[in-house]
C-alpha cells in the first residue's frame, strides 16, 4: 500500500490530536503534533517573561531568541504516544495546562513563528507516511496531502472535554473559564492574518460532537483506506 500524507485540522479541543495519534499508531505512520510545537514556543515565552501584562507578545524579543528553542518528540512507551521536549526537557504536562492554553493563540499568529515551525513540519513530512494535526496543515503545510480531515464540535462540547481532561490529570479546571478560552481561541485562530484556521476546499469534515471515539476511529480508518486506493 502506498504511503500518503494525512492532514488533520480543526478547532481547539476537538480531539484531533488523539485521533491523529491513534491513527498513526494503527497504520505505522509518524505522528507530528504541530499544536504542541506552538505550545512549546508559548511555554518558552512564558518562562522568559516575553508577554506583557495585557497578554500581548514581545515579538521582537522572541524573534531574537527563536534560535534558542529546540523542539523534539520522543516516544513514551508507557503512554504509547510521543512526548514533547523543549531543549531536551520533557514539557508534555506543562504545555497542556491552562496558562499555556490561554497564551498560545497570540504566539501562533506571529508570522516568523509560523514560518519557522511550518518549515520544520514540512521537513518532518518530506517522505510521506506521516499524520500531522494542527490548524493549517491542509491549507499551508501540506496543501497537496492525499487525505485532509477537518474536525469540528460545538464550543460547549469541546470545553467539557478539556475540563474532563484536566480534572483527570489532577490539574485545576474551571468550566466557565475553559469555555471562554475555547471561544476566544476560535476567534483568534479564524481571524489571524497568517494561515487562519479554515477548512481546505478538498477536506472531509467531521463533526464529532456526538459520536464515540470508537466510531470516530472507524470512520477515519475508512477515509484512510479509501485515500490509499486512489
Amino acid at each position: 500500500m502506498k504511503k500518503i500524507t494525512i492532514a488533520i485540522d480543526g478547532f481547539s479541543s476537538c480531539g484531533k490530536s488523539t485521533m491523529a495519534k491513534d491513527l498513526a499508531r494503527k497504520i505505522g505512520y509518524v505522528y507530528v503534533d504541530t499544536g504542541a510545537m506552538y505550545r512549546t514556543v508559548t511555554l518558552f515565552a512564558l518562562r522568559n517573561r516575553l508577554f506583557r501584562e495585557d497578554g500581548s507578545v514581545m515579538a521582537e524579543a522572541l524573534e531574537r531568541r527563536m534560535n534558542e528553542i529546540r523542539i523534539s518528540f520522543k516516544f513514551n512507551p508507557e503512554a504509547g504516544r510521543p512526548d514533547t521536549y523543549l531543549n531536551g526537557e520533557c514539557v508534555e504536562r506543562e504545555i497542556r495546562g491552562m496558562e499555556v492554553s490561554s497564551h498560545v493563540s497570540p504566539i501562533a499568529a506571529i508570522p516568523f513563528v509560523r514560518e519557522a515551525l511550518v518549515a520544520q513540519q514540512q521537513q518532518m513530512g518530506r517522505d510521506k507516511g506521516v499524520v500531522m494535526d494542527g490548524r493549517d496543515i491542509g491549507t499551508t503545510v501540506f496543501p497537496n496531502a492525499e487525505l485532509k480531515i477537518f474536525v469540528t464540535a460545538s464550543a460547549e462540547v469541546r470545553a467539557r472535554r478539556r475540563y474532563d481532561e484536566l480534572k483527570a490529570k489532577g490539574q485545576p479546571a474551571d468550566l466557565a473559564e475553559i469555555l471562554a478560552n475555547v471561544q476566544q481561541r476560535d476567534y483568534i485562530d479564524t481571524h489571524r492574518d497568517v494561515s487562519p484556521l479554515k477548512k481546505a476546499d478538498d477536506a472531509i469534515e467531521l463533526d464529532n460532537s456526538h459520536i464515540s471515539i470508537d466510531e470516530q476511529n472507524a470512520w477515519l480508518m475508512q477515509q484512510f483506506e479509501s485515500a490509499c486506493r486512489q
